[in-house]
């Protein structure tokens, strides 16, 4: 039997952030470093103007001795176009992994938000304010490595 790690063992609620300016933009990428998805939990939605992504993420906030990741809800609203470079949408078996969140200001809080992926991948959002949520949305379970990912500290 799999023993799955629980909330009730760390006393902890799962993550529900917010991020409304530049500064808690990079709380989150921290957060979302080394999280795993099939490209095909990217999405888009033009008419309600969201961008999200369903993630399977490294619980730094516990340190790397737990070995624990979640699935988390990764979304953006005010989305006012995506674009992508170096990610193939057609291969639905690509597993695309994030290494950083950033945010480059354009003009009266617009800017672009750069997802990028490892293997030189990136996901561009343009958008008219920053406006993100990172949700966990399941309980945490003991990384299928048994390890936490080379992470600088």
């Amino acid at each position: 039997m799999v023993d799955d790690a629980r909330f009730e063992d760390g006393r902890e609620a799962p993550l529900n952030l917010g991020a409304m300016d530049a500064d808690d933009l990079k709380v989150m990428s921290a957060l979302v470093q080394d999280a795993v998805l099939p490209i095909t939990e990217m999405t888009y939605r033009a008419r309600d103007r969201r961008f999200a992504m369903l993630l399977n993420r490294f619980r730094w906030e516990n340190g790397t001795q737990s070995k624990e990741r979640v699935q988390s809800m990764l979304s953006f609203e005010s989305v006012l176009n995506v674009s992508s470079q170096g990610v193939d949408r057609s291969d639905k078996d690509m597993i695309l992994s994030v290494l950083a969140v950033a945010f480059e200001p354009g003009e009266d809080g617009a800017g672009l938000i750069e997802i990028t992926l490892a293997g030189d991948g990136a996901v561009r959002l343009s958008v008219e304010t920053i406006e993100a949520r990172l949700k966990d949305v399941t309980k945490p379970y003991i990384a299928p490595s048994k390890r936490a990912p080379s992470h600088p500290e």
